[in-house]
């Protein structure tokens, strides 16, 4: 663990629970929408559940993420420690202050490309200042990321389609179905939910610790678990002061959802997430959990889904990678002119 002089020390602190209210607010309310859209269970329930099972998803499986976000994309080692402090700091005040914008606006943005993008921001600041070129950045790994972007909401909704259409086929032969979605599916969403809310910790809570750890030397190593607590708590004050806006637009504005749709959006989205996170890939769990949604949305026909609150997602997503890059790399630069 690098020394660091205290103010630098708390600020990062602040700035990494700041950004994992973000979190909470916006990525973790994705990942529950459905199950409260269901009506499944009530928000405190949610607020609950998400607290355990966020914990134990960070702990066992965050580190992975966290140092793909924190020493994968630019070259921590080769960059003056001081300048690695202002850049990461930077970092994450670009990305949280780009939340808490789109979470005002109950616009569910990756807070995934959120970090990743305000990481480059900082990467690109380094090379302006000749500290490192612009083939020192590990695009490879970039490119690796983004792929996951696209591919994490289409496999999130054509699992989701299929899982729904198998399930429709079984809830036509019932001869009650009111019952089965209230005795029986509604607690498979939430085991769903559970399920979900494990897999978002394994993967999301990097966006909020990875800069932290990279500043106090833990880049490329093992994170330690109070490092992830501390990501995790954040963002569990974050669902819980301030979630519910983006949870109404998932559980309520794209589709309507009942505890089989949900069950299905859940699991689809769940497994895609788990299945990048073993991998070390940064995924988004909004994107996910959006396409899964959509999905369930599709196997009805597409005059189940509103493609026009979609299409204002879609918009948000596009915009918050250039708009955190060039957020990230300014709040670097005028640190650094200002002798920070």
């Amino acid at each position: 663990m690098t020394a660091l002089p205290p103010v630098y020390f708390v600020a990062g602190l602040a700035l990494s629970f700041y950004m994992a209210w973000n979190i909470g607010a916006n990525d973790l309310a994705n990942s529950m929408g459905d199950v409260v859209g269901s009506r499944a269970l009530t928000m405190r329930q949610v607020i609950v559940l998400a607290a355990i099972l966020n914990f134990l998803g960070a702990t066992f499986f965050g580190s992975r993420v966290t140092k793909t976000v924190g020493g994968g994309i630019v070259p921590i080692q080769a960059i003056d420690p001081h300048l690695v402090l202002i850049g990461c700091l930077s970092a994450l005040l670009a990305a949280a202050l780009w939340i808490t914008i789109a979470t005002y606006f109950s616009l569910p943005v990756s807070t995934s490309h959120s970090v990743v993008g305000a990481m480059l921001g900082f990467g690109l600041g380094c090379a302006l200042m000749k500290t490192i070129s612009l083939g020192d950045i590990s695009w490879f790994v970039m490119v690796k990321i983004v792929a996951s972007w696209i591919l994490s909401p289409f496999g999130g909704m054509v699992m989701a389609f299929l899982i729904y259409k198998v399930m429709l086929h079984f809830l036509k032969k019932s001869d009650n179905v009111p019952k089965l979605e209230s005795g029986i599916l509604r607690y498979l969403v939430i085991l769903s939910s559970s399920y979900q809310a494990f897999s978002f910790g394994s993967n999301d809570v990097a966006n909020a610790i990875a800069p932290m750890a990279t500043v106090l030397g833990f880049s490329g190593t093992e994170i330690p678990i109070w490092i992830l607590t501390f990501g995790g708590i954040g963002i569990v004050v974050g669902l819980s002061t301030w979630g519910y806006r983006v949870i109404w637009t998932i559980g309520k504005k794209i589709t309507d959802l009942t505890p089989s749709r949900g069950f299905s959006a859940d699991v689809a989205c769940a497994t895609t997430v788990l299945i990048f996170s073993s991998l070390g890939m940064p995924v988004s769990t909004t994107h996910t959990i959006v396409g899964a949604v959509i999905g369930v949305g599709l196997a009805r026909g597409f005059d189940a889904v509103n493609f026009g609150k979609v299409k204002q997602i879609v918009y948000s997503w596009l915009v918050t990678v250039p708009v955190v890059i060039a957020l990230s790399f300014l709040l670097f630069i005028g640190l650094i002119a200002l002798g920070i």
